[in-house]
């Protein structure tokens, strides 16, 4: 077991009332970390540190150049210790290792991007309408921002916050995921060694009871930016309101991957693969409603299956294993809840359905890669997310059916589809109700492309340009230079 502290105000401390909880391997079903239990007194003094070193200290002093000039340091010691950070983050969330290997070797780039953009946040002057008066604008930061994570990428969704909020010049209080908290606390490391001011980043381990609550409720946050579930986005979106804080949500996602019968067919059934079983789909934007035109409907869903098939189940840290665990027991049980849902709502289970029956996979949370076909959009495994390796097949005729089905989700956050006429790539990005539509790919993401949801899928943008005016603030300063004051009982 290794034993981990908080970081707060530039200090390793234990919680206030010195208690922990495991974190869990999920091939092995051991706990192999012991986190601090923060509490509600842990979450105000991060929050305290993080008011102070944005009102005071070395931090608001610093040039926007010289922000840019630690974030950028910040990212070189990311890219220095990506092999080691991935392997943490597998040990702890069971995703694989090349899956997370690519996410901390390209997670730099955001700390260069946002290190660049820092001092290029420029106001305008406005050639206003008045006379004798000289407007112009300024970019502010916020102030406290807090960014809450979900435990299956933790520290690519927490670089989507805090890369963008440090460089517009905000302090920031992390809290992880309960269940995948070690890979945050190393990051915290590193921002120590990149020589960040003390409270200018700070981490606070719990749960959200004790924890999220505080952060999302106290006077000194300004900005909440949180990705994880429509239900707990929904509270605190509701909460955050009170008291006029800003927010940004990434949220569930129940996203169309639509293949059309002109689509290059082994490329589509290698996008679908991609779409539902990477990440053992535990991804928001998992493509989990496959939507096949009904003329290659049977061919199609057979080559998928038969990819899928030889899909290797096993430990994440091989490079070889292709399907690893599921990251919580309750993830799993959730998982399993929904295959029994389906196929009691009359889906059929053509591939998988359960928990794989060898001996080595008796300890890890695993769970088989399923399809389902003869799927109704109105079942709940076609309504509902599951964030697992689950697929709903379901046929179309037209374009115009597919488009329906396609949106007719309370979801919007991504979608995906396969063909090779430009006209209906034109039609049907345009028509999809989602904030990131993929053609001819899927699971394509970058720093300087926005990233988020229409509908239940969540508020604002995350990545490039867009993102970071979640963290500014607009102020407006009009200079008189008239000699006298008009008439004072009028608006000038």
């Amino acid at each position: 077991m290794q034993t981990y502290k908080m970081f707060i105000d530039g200090q390793w401390q234990d919680a206030a009332a010195g208690e922990t909880f495991a974190s869990y391997n999920p091939f092995t079903g051991e706990a192999w970390a012991a986190i601090p239990k923060g509490k509600k007194e842990d979450a105000e003094r991060a929050i305290v540190a993080a008011q102070k070193a944005f009102t005071s200290g070395p931090w608001p002093k610093l040039t926007a150049s010289d922000r840019g000039h630690l974030l950028r340091r910040l990212g070189d010691l990311i890219a220095e210790n990506a092999e080691r950070l991935a392997k943490i983050e597998v040990v702890d969330n069971g995703k694989l290792i090349n899956e997370m290997l690519f996410q901390l070797k390209y997670i730099p780039q955001w700390y260069y991007y946002f290190g660049g953009l820092a001092d290029k946040i420029e106001g305008a002057v406005i050639p206003i309408d008045k006379p004798e008066t000289f407007n112009y604008t300024r970019h502010e930061p916020l102030g406290v921002c807090v960014g809450i994570t979900a435990w299956n990428s933790p520290l690519l969704l927490l670089s989507y916050k805090l890369a963008p909020a440090l460089a517009a010049g905000n302090t920031f209080v992390a809290k992880p995921s309960e269940f995948t908290s070690v890979s945050t606390l190393e990051l915290a490391k590193l921002v120590e060694q990149a020589g960040f001011p003390p409270g200018v980043f700070n981490v606070v381990t719990g749960f959200g009871a004790d924890v999220g609550e505080t952060l999302t409720t106290h006077e000194h946050v300004a900005k909440i930016a949180f990705t994880g579930s429509e239900a707990t986005g929904r509270k605190i979106g509701e909460v955050a309101a009170r008291s006029f804080k800003k927010v940004t949500l990434e949220l569930g996602g129940k996203s169309p991957h639509i293949v059309f019968a002109d689509a290059e067919i082994d490329n589509a059934v290698n996008g679908v693969i991609s779409g539902i079983f990477a990440a053992t789909g535990q991804t928001c934007i998992a493509g989990s409603r496959l939507l096949i035109e009904r003329k290659i409907h049977d061919q199609f869903l057979e080559k998928v299956i038969a990819l899928a098939r030889t899909a290797r189940m096993g430990d994440p840290l091989l490079t070889s294993t292709q399907v690893g665990p599921v990251t919580t027991t309750q993830q799993l049980d959730k998982i399993l809840g929904y295959i029994d849902i389906a196929k009691k709502e009359g889906a059929e289970c053509v591939f998988g359905g359960g928990r794989p029956t060898e001996p080595e996979f008796s300890k890890g949370w695993f769970v088989e890669p399923t399809i389902f076909s003869s799927v109704r959009n109105d079942m709940r495994i076609a309504q509902e997310e599951v964030f697992g390796p689950v697929l709903a097949v379901i046929p179309f005729e037209t374009d115009e059916e597919a488009i329906q089905i396609a949106n007719d989700s309370r979801y919007g956050l991504a979608a995906g589809f396969w063909t090779q006429d430009m006209r209906r790539i034109l039609r049907m990005s345009a028509a999809i109700q989602a904030g990131t539509v993929w053609v001819n790919t899927y699971r394509t993401i970058s720093y300087m492309s926005p990233l988020g949801g229409y509908k239940h899928s969540g508020i604002g943008r995350e990545n490039g340009l867009a993102s970071i005016q979640n963290y500014l603030q607009t102020k407006s300063v009009m200079i008189s230079t008239a000699s006298s004051v008009a008439n004072p009982f009028i608006m000038r």
